[in-house]
């Protein structure tokens, strides 16, 4: 059992930044691929971006390629998303996700949810125009 804690959401004016944490419980953290998922009001939830169980590889969902970043510390058992140049469309709720699957199979809409096995609960963005 994985239990995800997300933490580092809030308000942000268009053009800022946010940095994203997920903490994860236990001893087999780096056995795990990590994703982020975003779903915002009345829209399906959606790929941000996941890494592999090194941290060596990453994928990035199109909407944010070139802004956002994630990394992982597999020491502290926390995966991080750095959110630059904000836009009011990347206003969701922020889902942490790991799975024992490949990375690339979460940045795959036909095999996500097979991809993943622990879901947090999410942090809300909320960016401003």
């Amino acid at each position: 059992q994985v239990v995800l804690v997300e933490s580092g959401g809030g308000l942000v004016q268009a053009g800022g930044s946010l940095r994203l944490s997920c903490a994860a419980s236990g001893r087999t953290f780096s056995s795990y691929a990590m994703g982020w998922f975003r779903q915002a009001p009345g829209k399906e939830r959606e790929f941000v971006a996941a890494i592999s169980r090194s941290g060596h590889s990453t994928i990035y969902g199109d909407s944010v390629k070139g802004r956002f970043t994630i990394s992982r510390d597999n020491a502290k058992n926390t995966v991080y998303l750095q959110m630059n140049s904000l836009k009011p469309e990347d206003t969701a709720v922020y889902y942490c996700a790991a799975g024992r699957g490949t990375y690339q199979a979460m940045g795959d809409p036909a095999t996500y949810d097979s991809a993943v096995d622990y879901w947090g609960k999410g942090t809300l963005v909320t960016v401003s125009s």
